[in-house]
């Protein structure tokens, strides 16, 4: 009776879990020993050939070993140490012959090059490919690389050119079982082995090498090494694949998060049993979707995930292969021009842009005179103090140019020392003349620095720093010194008259840089609009109305290049820094991203540039490609977002065409949308190759962060979606 009651606990471990995920999502669990996913559940493969492993529970977790029997091996282990058996043998070489964007697409390369050219060909995912869903004909294997050459060169022959060469890692059959430490026992487990690790109790989570995943684990013995798999529900994955992929701290805009949650949920469901033969579904790295369990989770992401819960993309009522790229650089590409095979009518090519882009403009009703101190624009540090309320502001500003008096200085000081929050020791200097001398010693005084002199500056050091002025004595010395070192003073009075009087912008540069050595005082948002007089700044859930005052200063800043303007105009979105005065905004800097409209303009991919000298390129190609000495490289068509699509590689000894996905490995570049410059040795040969390019990516589907444009700019996931996707629908299934 035991016995069968054994076998048939076996058959219903099977049924949940081997047999796949049901078709029907319903609101009921898998059961496994008691302990319940909710469906749906996807196999997540956590890593293969694996050798320490360190699987630990946060209360506790039972260890069953399920065979073709079944026992317990453990009811309450707080963690098992586990040394794989795999071992490396050597290394084989296949040849890449395309890229596919399906499974089924992937197939039927595969048995059309297999009649065409005969041999070992097969389709299977791309386990280099940052990218999700791309799969990989491939014929083999070799084991050289001079055999897989050889190949190549017969291809070439008979017309095949876009082909490359691979290399793989060979797992030679383990021999030695699989050790296993609980508590204080050494186990020995059969390396075909398959152990179920399930947390104590519903919450329970568990841990592999130091990483936290909700679910459970599974660790099999298999001839590529031991598996992990994690064991999880649908929406619990994405709570860590939605931040992985779209980052909520640079990306905090809920809608795009949203948008990215329907898409990773529809490239989950539709790309099940991806990995079927090796006993999971998916595998956790962006060749699926970036996994990493509980650490990436995030509350902006799993908000999204669950307002969006059982949402998926169908286009004529099936699943849709929910592509995205990271920066698609202004206008995404029809699937076809950058994977082989047929075209897809929801992945076609679209400009990243709003076809209804709000522009706020912002005005300057007070000039900023350019002001210099020693050559070095002096006018940043004076709109510092004024927003900052040291400075008087008004329609009539302050000429910096003009001396300073003595009880202006005191004044401005005494301002500074309480920002800084210096505790105030009646700080009354007697009148005098205001110098470079007497402006030493009251900003020693003021900010009381005399321990540091006493201390920290070396009495060479102060003879070299006032070397040159041998009117500086006695108790002026130590002061004098110590504010040329710390960069206060105009570096031209070393060399020339420190008795001479200091004007407000040499007094305003020094005040401005102590300030910054104390504390940021700027207040940093994004900007999201404008309205008469005010400013909105903030995220989705967390927005400010900031009153502008009528003297604010406006500065633009362009690839850290600071000046002043007098009018900006601003898209949304905009990183954005500012100091208050009086209740008003005194002070505004806007960052930049380069000049564009196009919605993935925040990207540091937008935009992008690569130099590679012929030899460094030349390495890498031959890797690949049998070319010889490389001669040059000529770009064929591209695709309607300029993407290139098919790339001729000139070498001494054979000519290679490369096509679509496989031009950005071929090249180490990070998109295909570029052009190219080149520069000359004496001979006339090519010395180095300069790429210009904009993205990062495939560049097909939703593009994240065009996403976070448009949702930044008000738009709502549904219809970030259906910009990128064509002519789809969203389903809730569950």
């Amino acid at each position: 009776m035991i016995h069968r009651l054994k076998y048939l606990f076996i058959l219903f471990v099977g049924f949940f879990f081997f047999g796949g995920i049901p078709v029907e999502f319903g609101t009921e669990g898998a059961f496994f020993h008691g302990f319940m996913i909710p469906k749906p559940v996807i196999r997540v493969g956590l890593g293969t050939n694996l050798k320490d492993i360190h699987i630990r529970s946060s209360s506790g977790m039972k260890i069953y070993e399920v065979n073709t029997g079944y026992r317990i091996i453990n009811d309450d282990a707080d963690e098992a140490l586990i040394k794989g058996a795999g071992e490396k043998l050597t290394e084989k070489y296949l040849i890449l012959l395309a890229h596919a964007k399906d499974a089924e697409e992937a197939d039927q390369l595969a048995a059309s090059y297999k009649a065409k050219f005969g041999g070992n060909v097969y389709a299977a995912a791309d386990r280099e490919s940052e990218a999700a869903g791309v799969f990989e004909i491939k014929l083999g294997d070799y084991l050289t690389r001079g055999d897989a050459l050889a190949k190549v060169a017969e291809l070439n022959a008979a017309g095949l050119k876009d082909v490359w060469i691979d290399r793989e890692e060979i797992l030679e059959e383990p021999t030695r079982p699989i050790w296993m430490l609980v508590g204080s026992e050494l186990k020995s487990l059969s390396r075909d082995s398959e152990l179920y690790f399930i947390p104590a109790n519903p919450q329970s989570f568990l841990t592999l090498n130091g990483k936290g995943y909700r679910g459970f684990l599974v660790l099999s013995g298999t001839p590529r090494g031991i598996v992990i798999v994690n064991y999880v529900n649908l929406e619990d994955y994405l709570k860590s694949v939605v931040p992985g992929e779209l980052s909520p701290g640079q990306f905090n805009a809920i809608e795009a998060l949203k948008a990215q949650a329907v898409a990773a949920r529809t490239y989950a469901l539709k790309n099940m049993k991806q990995f079927d033969q090796y006993g999971y579904d998916l595998v956790n790295t962006p060749r699926s979707q970036l996994y990493v369990g509980m650490a990436s989770e995030n509350p902006l992401s799993t908000r999204a995930v669950e307002e969006t819960k059982g949402e998926v993309l169908r286009y004529r009522g099936e699943l849709i292969n929910a592509l995205y790229t990271s920066t698609c650089g202004g206008r995404t590409e029809d699937a076809e021009k950058v994977f082989s095979g047929r075209p897809v009518p929801y992945l076609k090519s679209v400009e990243c842009s709003s076809e209804k882009q709000k522009e706020w403009v912002l005005e300057a009703r007070t000039p900023v005179a350019p002001i210099t101190v020693d050559g070095r624009n002096a006018s940043l540090d004076v709109a510092y103090l004024v927003g900052l309320g040291i400075v008087p502001m008004g329609a009539a500003p302050l000429d910096f140019r003009q001396d300073t008096t003595f009880d202006e200085a005191v004044e401005w000081i005494r301002d500074a020392r309480r920002l800084v929050g210096v505790r105030d020791q009646g700080f009354v200097p007697d009148s005098f003349g205001l110098d470079f001398i007497s402006l030493a010693g009251l900003l020693v005084d003021a900010f009381g620095w005399q321990a540091r002199i006493e201390e920290l500056l070396l009495p060479g050091e102060v003879d070299f720093l006032l070397k040159d002025l041998p009117q500086v004595q006695g108790k002026a010395r130590g002061p004098m010194a110590y504010c040329f070192q710390s960069g206060l003073l105009p570096a031209s009075v070393r060399t020339g008259d420190p008795s001479r009087p200091v004007s407000r912008a040499e007094l305003a540069v020094a005040l401005a840089r102590i300030i910054k050595d104390h504390k940021d005082f700027f207040k940093t948002g994004l900007f999201r609009a404008a309205g008469k007089g005010t400013l909105e700044i903030g995220q989705d859930f967390d927005r400010r109305t900031l009153a502008l005052s009528n003297h604010v200063r406006l500065l633009r800043t362009i690839e850290n290049e600071t000046t002043f303007a007098t009018k900006l105009t601003l898209l949304g979105g905009e990183s954005v820094r500012w100091l208050e005065r009086d209740g008003q905004v005194a002070y505004l800097e806007v960052f930049y991203p380069p000049n564009s409209n196009v919605l993935d303009r925040s990207s540091r991919y937008n935009r992008w540039q690569v130099r590679k000298t012929r030899l460094e390129l030349e390495k890498l190609l031959n890797q690949a490609y049998p070319i010889g000495s490389l001669v040059d490289i000529e770009i064929g068509k591209r695709g309607d977002s300029g993407r290139v699509m098919d790339l001729t590689l000139i070498g001494a000894a054979a000519t290679a065409t490369v096509y679509g996905f496989q031009i950005r490995a071929a090249l180490g570049l990070r998109d295909t949308l570029f052009v190219v410059d080149r520069s000359y040795d004496e001979q006339g040969r090519v010395d180095q190759f300069t790429f210009s390019g904009r993205g990062w990516g495939h560049g097909v589907g939703l593009c994240q962060v065009g996403a976070y444009g448009m949702a930044v700019a008000g738009a709502k996931y549904p219809d970030i979606l259906k910009k990128y996707y064509s002519g789809v629908k969203i389903d809730k299934i569950y």
